[in-house]
């Protein structure tokens, strides 16, 4: 019986896991950056990464034991409080966690699903929009190139533009291509990405609009 009752606390715990997510922090605000740059979102910051970039401006979101597990529910209910109905789940890693059931969830509430991500894990989900920005510290699962809407690589060295090309050549032809200068370099690099776009004119330019803003 001892052995019945802990085989059924178990798996009652482990299906209440199952339905929460670390939540680092969730907020209304404008997409500051990328295709979706000025639209009103809610964005649902989950904890948990182990890419490490070096320029990360977040990395207090690294350590998932550090942020509450909320519910999958909970984390809908709150985003509903607000007018717009696009979702941008970012992190951290999101996909180091399965989000089918937060995308489902959302998308039974009409919300567009965006996810930003490295694009190192399998990608899970229902997506409407993926925004995959590949990192040098960790290679990319090949999953992510057939799902990506969005490439937005940060330029942060001048090598970096050799790094996007590679992954520019992998991903699907719908795909649309993004530079984006690092902001702590942001005056050197600037230039140097407008002359590349001029010479290769697949690309676009992407900007921390809501750090030029002062937008949270």
């Amino acid at each position: 019986m001892n052995n019945l009752r802990w085989m059924v606390l178990s798996s009652a715990t482990f299906q209440i896991m199952q339905n929460t997510l670390p939540l680092m922090e969730a907020f209304y605000t404008l997409q500051g950056e990328g295709y979706h740059s000025g639209k009103a979102a809610y964005f649902i910051r989950l904890g948990g990464c182990d890419v490490g970039c070096v320029w990360c401006d977040v990395k207090e979101s690294w350590n998932a034991e550090a942020h509450p597990k909320v519910t999958i529910d909970q984390i809908v209910e709150d985003a509903l409080a607000y007018p717009a109905r696009m979702a941008v789940i970012t992190g951290g890693e999101p996909l180091m966690y399965d989000l089918s059931a937060l995308t489902q969830t959302l998308k039974q509430k009409n919300f567009h699903t965006n996810i930003e991500t490295s694009g190192v894990y399998p990608v899970t989900g229902s997506w409407d929009w993926v925004c995959f920005s590949p990192k040098k510290f960790k290679a990319p699962h090949e999953s992510i190139y057939a799902r990506a809407n969005e490439l937005k690589v940060i330029i942060y060295h001048k090598s970096d533009f050799d790094f996007a090309e590679q992954h520019a050549a992998l991903v699907n032809e719908d795909c649309v291509l993004l530079l984006q200068p690092e902001w702590s370099r942001i005056q050197e690099m600037t230039p140097l990405i407008v002359e590349y776009v001029k010479q290769h004119p697949k690309w676009r330019v992407s900007l921390q609009t809501h750090k030029y803003m002062e937008i949270p």
